[in-house]
């Protein structure tokens, strides 16, 4: 009897994850290096993006109660009002979908202790304890920030990723999930997708007010949605050199230059470079970086601040993004346990 043949699927799209810690208030380098091109990427219909706000992670980090309900609220209204087509994204907080912590801990019990051990963030709390003279080097080390690595592995792997966006730091994270994977496909089966990091090495890294990297960890960050007076007053915080107005500058050392080279056009470069070498005054590149920024910024500025005052609008994105989330998860969860032995008893 000769079978028939089915009809061979359309090429599948490719699952895009990145999650995004609820920390703190977004700022500037938060949206230059991760949220616009993750905006424009949540467009391509060739693309299935999977986005979610990393709560449970958050704790890791944060416990204060209140900090975490805020940022939740701040970044996924500051995804929404700069544009994030959730029509084709799957934008969801990642305590939503309840499969995801079964799935850490089924991935735990496949994970290699001397992984964990190994990884960049545990290696760095020891290495400070020894420092401090500290007896126990696991002094003040919790199992979170010990075995986050799997969690983010339950993240991607949850819904089969194919590519992660990640800084040049996270690459081993990305890599401990394909080992996690790689362990479990071995034991029971294929089932995981082996993810792969992507690092744009084009994505803009912004400098603080204080001239180093722009992050919540340094205090010298620029809110993206600040007030417009609190917005002015922060540029004019940022740090520069002695130099007068008339004397040359240079463009690729300063702090000012390289924020404004994250929102210009090339041509827009070109003529402020030449500013620069005819001694523009620090005061007016001041004034010129507030109102290119802002201006760009405005329109999104004020959805920003209307979403803060409808919470119940955000909230029913959220739901509605782990409703989508959970149409995967949850029976690939099943069939997880099914190849694990964790069933219903049957004849």
């Amino acid at each position: 009897m000769t079978k028939t043949k089915k009809p061979e699927n359309k090429m599948k799209k490719a699952i895009v994850l990145t999650g995004i810690t609820t920390t703190g208030t977004p700022h500037l380098g938060n949206y230059v290096g991760a949220i616009r091109p993750a905006i424009e990427a949540s467009k391509d219909e060739n693309v299935t993006p999977y986005y979610f706000l990393a709560d449970y992670h958050a704790l890791i980090k944060c416990q204060e109660p209140e900090k975490v309900r805020q940022s939740s609220l701040e970044v996924a209204a500051t995804w929404l009002a700069l544009g994030l087509d959730t029509s084709n994204a799957v934008f969801y907080r990642q305590s939503d979908v309840p499969e995801i912590l079964e799935l850490t801990w089924i991935l735990s019990c496949v994970t290699a202790k001397g992984l964990m051990n190994r990884a960049h963030a545990y290696k760095a709390a020891v290495a400070a304890n020894e420092e401090e003279g500290a007896k126990d080097p696991d002094k003040g080390i919790t199992m979170g920030l010990f075995s986050y690595p799997v969690l983010m592995a339950a993240d991607i792997l949850m819904f089969n990723a194919n590519k992660v966006p990640v800084g040049k730091d996270q690459i081993q994270h990305i890599e401990m999930a394909r080992d996690i994977a790689g362990r479990f496909n071995h034991i029971y089966g294929e089932h995981f997708t082996l993810p792969e990091a992507v690092v744009d090495e084009n994505t803009a890294t912004l400098a603080g007010l204080d001239g180093r990297k722009m992050s919540k960890s340094y205090n010298n960050t620029i809110p993206l949605f600040e007030s417009e007076k609190k917005f002015r007053k922060l540029i004019n915080k940022i740090k520069t050199n002695s130099l007068e107005p008339g004397e040359p500058k240079d463009p690729d050392t300063c702090t000012l230059f390289s924020i404004y080279q994250a929102f210009a056009t090339e041509s827009e470069l070109a003529e402020m470079r030449e500013q620069y070498a005819k001694g523009i005054a620090w005061g007016e590149m001041k004034k010129i970086l507030f109102e290119y920024i802002n201006e760009q910024i405005a329109p999104a500025r004020e959805r920003y601040n209307a979403l803060l005052d409808a919470p119940e609008h955000i909230e029913e994105q959220l739901q509605e993004g782990a409703r989508k989330a959970r149409e995967v998860s949850a029976p690939f969860l099943q069939e997880l346990r099914q190849a694990v032995g964790i069933s219903k008893i049957t004849r």
